[in-house]
């Protein structure tokens, strides 16, 4: 079986797929401290992450028909340039020196809506380019890049703004978004045409494709709560680690090994092949019960520490697993409306957190929420084991098989 690498279609793909993810890695750090710089106020940072997840959310199941109406590679194209253009402004305004945060915020709900309809095609852009004898070693190539972006991202961020502040990274990461819209335009991608009927039909045709499996929707359940949960965890988490630990230190640790975590988990997926791919992701997932509910407890720091690193590594392990078993179970002609549907639920699920989290944690002190989520996490991840869809769902292993390629 060749690796993917040496397929070249699949190579100038994840060449600037990977650029693009290393540029976006340092874009929250750059993001926080531009705002702070420029208003001066903790409150304007949430406004700015506000207008880029609106869009995103709203939009997404749109983005999903036309990743299926239209050819995956052209959409992903037409992305990169808005993408490249928005960070790219915002980054020379940061660096002439006279940013405004209405112009920041703009750009970043012009770069939300174009990820709407990015984030759907990324499962076709990998199936059209390798063999599906390829697909899980392709996903966790990608897997390891994301990782490893987010371990040295917030290092990487650091550094760029010491030498010329948060503007530089902006514009290095437009310029990433550039070179992978470049390199996608050498890409020959395999299509497969979809005929279109209604926007209305199209959307409720990709619902029933979720609807119909349940190992597919249980599981969309189980990663919400996850979602959810990491957003109460970073909601109040800051604060009790400094109450409880003597500080931020302990809290800049636990994500740091939790990024470690995922970059673990991301390799083991590039070796294990489990003959129940969804149970086992799923069950690795529910591992995030476990630092949720230490840290209620005030367990001490370094244990907290090490199973925050553990449930990252489920996460880590989970993504390749369960986006090759997307990829091989989903028909084609539906695979960009299905994956917007798992992205909408799973993102959706994040401001619910964050709202929900202060708010508990006002009424019962902020130990409640962290139970709380754990709980959620752990009932929602591991009850899929109830589920016969994903008890019986098995991995497949295809023979390879010569890749048939289209010019778009």
């Amino acid at each position: 079986m060749p690796h993917p690498l040496r397929t070249l279609n699949f190579r100038l793909f994840f060449a600037g797929r990977s650029l693009s993810l290393i540029g976006d890695a340092v874009i929250p750090t750059a993001l926080a401290l531009a705002v702070l710089e420029i208003s001066g106020s903790p409150s304007a940072m949430a406004i700015v992450l506000a207008c880029a997840m609106v869009p995103k959310l709203a939009l997404l199941p749109f983005g999903g028909v036309a990743g299926d109406w239209f050819h995956a590679r052209t959409v992903a194209l037409i992305t990169d340039g808005i993408r490249a253009a928005s960070q790219l402004f915002v980054g020379f305004e940061l660096l002439a020196g006279d940013p405004h945060l209405w112009q920041i915020a703009l750009a970043e709900a012009i770069g939300g809506a174009a990820s709407a309809f990015a984030m759907p095609t990324e499962p076709s852009l990998i199936k059209g380019t390798v063999e599906e004898s390829q697909l899980h070693r392709a996903n966790a190539l990608f897997g390891i890049v994301r990782s490893s972006a987010r371990f040295g991202g917030p290092a990487l961020a650091a550094l760029l703004v010491t030498l010329a502040g948060p503007g530089l990274a902006f514009v290095l990461d437009g310029a990433s978004f550039a070179v992978s819209a470049l390199l996608l335009g050498f890409t020959r991608v395999r299509n497969v045409p979809v005929e279109r009927r209604s926007l209305r039909a199209d959307l409720v045709e990709g619902w029933q494709e979720v609807r119909r499996r349940d190992w597919y929707w249980t599981s969309l359940i189980g990663h919400s709560a996850w979602n959810g949960a990491a957003a109460v965890l970073m909601t109040i988490g800051p604060g009790l680690a400094a109450r409880e630990f003597g500080g931020p230190t302990a809290w800049v640790v636990l994500l740091q090994v939790g990024a470690g975590g995922l970059l673990l988990g991301s390799l083991l997926a590039a070796r294990a092949r489990p003959r129940r791919p969804i149970l086992t992701a799923n069950l690795g997932l529910a591992t995030y019960a476990l630092p949720l509910m230490l840290f209620a407890a005030d367990a001490p720091a370094p244990l907290v520490i090490g199973a925050y690193g553990i449930a990252q590594a489920g996460l880590g392990f989970l993504n390749p697993v369960w986006e090759t078993a997307v990829q091989q179970a989903i028909p084609e002609r539906t695979l960009a409306r299905v994956v917007s549907y798992d992205w909408l639920l799973s993102l959706g699920a994040m401001p619910l957190g964050y709202a929900l989290a202060p708010l508990a944690a006002g009424l019962w002190g902020p130990e409640a929420p962290l139970w709380i989520a754990g709980a959620v996490v752990a009932v929602a991840c591991a009850g899929t084991a109830l589920v016969p869809g994903v008890r019986d769902f098995r991995a497949r292993t295809p023979e390879p098989k010569s890749l048939v390629q289209a010019v778009s």
